[in-house]
């Protein structure tokens, strides 16, 4: 197991993809729609955030519990991403480059909640 957060692949890919996401949401574009473009970043932040949360937990359940949060959260971001480009806001092509990212978060994270499951390490 990881030593820190940071050591994470996951937590790694999370930071990559919400970094992407950003530099999209500063597109003139999406100046147009603010409660998007918020909703989009705490999104993205709450992954990343939800992911560190979680490593800090006690038991490997505890763990879990939070990347689950984190789970959601990328789908949500990937729903966000299909409006903007519906919207106009972004191409498509930069729709599915970021969604891509965040289905790989997500994947991952599925993969981690079913090892920490499994595990369930009582004293991490």
């Amino acid at each position: 197991m990881a030593k820190t957060v940071e050591d994470l692949l996951v937590y790694q890919k999370a930071m990559a993809a919400a970094h992407e996401l950003w530099k999209l949401l500063e597109l003139p574009t999406f100046q147009r729609d603010i409660d998007l473009k918020g909703q989009l970043n705490r999104a993205s932040i709450r992954v990343v955030s939800d992911i560190s949360e979680g490593f800090e937990q006690k038991t490997d359940r505890h763990f879990a519990r939070y990347l689950y949060d984190a789970r959601g959260g990328s789908h949500e971001v990937r729903t966000q991403l299909t409006i903007a480009a519906r919207r106009k806001y972004i191409t498509q092509d930069a729709e599915k480059r970021v969604a891509n990212m965040y289905d790989e978060v997500g994947r991952m994270l599925s993969g981690l909640i079913r090892r920490l499951n499994s595990d369930d390490w009582k004293d991490r």
